[in-house]
């Protein structure tokens, strides 16, 4: 069984981010979200079943530009936009809508609400797994909102991100810079546990470059939090900020000059299958499940 709590992330900080979050503003990710979400849109050139519609979990923090090109790739399909905040999701989708004038505003089918069970085809939630205290519940989440035979895309920071700074940290004797990343293989595993099918997970590593340490902490800034529980309870002045930028300075600056960072990116995909549940003397059946079953006539 997969503890479904990442023993390293604090869930009142991880709600307090996530609320955080999901009210930002302006509508814009994170660089690296983006680059991340276009990378993984590629990805779907592989898939051949068009949704007939899709769910875009936490939208705003994945990257609307990333969303502007999947509604590109899917234009007649229904599109759900799942946000902390319903105001966040309303916002974002008059920022994505087409000019007022064009008939494709008047076809928009885009809705600023959670979908329901079974209602997609599709789930997409890039760069948000990492930053949730209970992952396993949001993977649940997605696994009823599919319908059968639908599939789940997602990406995730792994645990070599920030391994540079990691290393400072240590050197100076602080605690850590961060929460630990989950690793690809147990999200393979808690995918399975929600009852996802043919898992495939990969990785890939991304080094930024920085000017100066100034700018890489303001980058890992939008990016997220630390959430680790033991994590500096006091508050910060400027005396360790330029402790930790001469720190930053000294120990990864590289020949050109440049600070490198490293990100291990996760990307993970599977399927929804068909139920299959064996029939005893008394057996509890979901009305949706039992109308994938008799449609494919999978009770045994």
């Amino acid at each position: 069984m997969i503890d479904q709590r990442p023993p390293t992330i604090d869930p009142i900080a991880a709600q307090r981010w996530a609320q955080r979050r999901g009210a930002q503003l302006p509508l814009q990710a994170p660089w690296l979200h983006e680059e991340v979400g276009s990378r993984m849109q590629e990805r779907l050139d592989w898939i051949s079943q068009t949704p007939k519609a899709w769910a875009h979990w936490a939208a705003v923090n994945g990257g609307l530009d990333t969303h502007r090109k999947i509604a590109a790739r899917y234009p007649n399909s229904q599109c759900f936009m799942q946000e902390v905040h319903i105001d966040t999701a309303q916002a974002a989708i008059k920022f994505i809508a087409p000019a007022w004038w064009t008939p494709a505003r008047w076809r928009s089918t885009v809705q600023a609400a959670a979908p329901a069970e079974g209602a997609v085809q599709l789930v997409w939630a890039n760069m948000l797994l990492h930053s949730l205290a209970d992952p396993q519940a949001t993977i649940g989440q997605w696994q009823r909102a599919l319908a059968v035979d639908g599939f789940l895309m997602f990406s995730c920071l792994g645990p070599d991100t920030v391994r540079e700074l990691q290393a400072v940290y240590s050197a100076l004797g602080w605690g850590p810079c961060s929460h630990a990343f989950t690793d690809m293989h147990d999200w393979g595993d808690m995918l399975v546990q929600a009852g996802f099918a043919e898992p495939v997970m990969d990785m890939e590593r991304i080094v930024l470059s920085f000017a100066s340490p100034a700018r890489a902490l303001q980058e890992l800034r939008g990016l997220g939090r630390n959430l680790h529980p033991q994590r500096r309870a006091d508050l910060c002045g400027r005396g360790y900020q330029r402790q930790l930028e001469a720190a930053i300075t000294e120990h990864l600056t590289g020949p050109d000059g440049q600070i490198q960072l490293t990100f291990e990116i996760i990307y993970g995909h599977a399927f929804k299958p068909a139920p299959r549940i064996k029939m005893s003397s008394e057996s509890a059946v979901s009305i949706q499940d039992m109308r994938s079953m008799l449609a494919r006539g999978k009770v045994q």
